[in-house]
């Protein structure tokens, strides 16, 4: 079968067309009409919905992973990164340099979700690939102080599962988005029953900083983007009085509150 993938060197110059494309964009923004230098007119407020649209492919790359039932993984992830960098043009082209104002906190966001994307996928994929190798510390045995709370954790996990999923295996299962859904109080809890057989294991630790939470951080900031696009779409719509503070309300809307 024929592996869907997209390689370090395809990406890097998807994000170097959409920064050339951007600069000339930029560059070229006084002499453009009008409607190229406001946020709101017809064609960036376009521009804006479909980039905003193709930015939350990714919310769907998570879901289908989660799930299980959306297909290949690496389908998603190409589509999650095609559409990141697309969506990340189109919505900085919306912006039409307004950096001032409060929607810029979410292009900054959105620049820093990316860069550590990037940065993820082409240099601390091999970090990752090496830890297996290289650090003894997370395929050698628990010291003996630790094997009777490992011993204890997992009989809980156990436990747990049994009412949870009842045909999985305590060793090789972790919650998908179908366990969330139904019960999501036991999904918490194997969570963090799992968070803490890591911790007694080391294996964030042993893993080192970057690779132990560079995970967490990437979903923090893509869930502040989503909650500021969230945010930034109602008052544009329903307060646009508020937002064109006292000016021209020059934007599609539904009410100038």
């Amino acid at each position: 079968m024929n592996r869907i993938d997209l390689s370090d060197r395809v990406l890097l110059r998807l994000v170097a067309a959409a920064v050339l494309v951007l600069t000339v964009y930029f560059a070229l923004l006084p002499a453009l009409p009008q409607a190229f230098r406001l946020p709101g007119s017809a064609p960036l407020h376009i521009a804006g919905v479909i980039g905003s649209s193709l930015l939350l492919v990714s919310v769907a790359f998570v879901a289908a992973k989660r799930s299980g039932r959306g297909g290949p993984p690496p389908a998603w992830f190409v589509a999650h990164a095609v559409c990141a960098v697309a969506g990340f043009a189109l919505v900085a082209a919306h912006s039409a340099g307004r950096l001032r104002h409060a929607p810029a906190l979410l292009l900054l966001a959105l620049v820093a979700l990316a860069a550590l994307g990037v940065w993820a996928r082409v240099r601390l994929s091999r970090r990752l690939a090496a830890t297996f190798a290289t650090r003894r510390a997370l395929l050698d045995p628990p010291a003996p102080q630790a094997r009777g709370s490992l011993a204890a954790l997992i009989a809980e996990k156990e436990a747990l599962l049994r009412r949870l999923d009842p045909g999985a295996r305590e060793a090789t299962f972790s919650p998908t988005l179908g366990h969330w859904l139904r019960a999501p109080a036991l999904a918490y809890r194997y969570a963090r029953l799992a968070r803490a057989e890591a911790g007694v294991i080391g294996t964030r630790q042993a893993a080192g900083l970057a690779l132990g939470y560079w995970r967490a951080v990437h979903i923090a900031l893509a869930w502040l983007f989503v909650a500021g696009l969230v945010v930034h779409i109602v008052t544009v719509t329903f307060f646009a009085g508020y937002v064109a503070g006292g000016g021209e309300v020059y934007w599609w809307h539904l009410a100038a509150w």
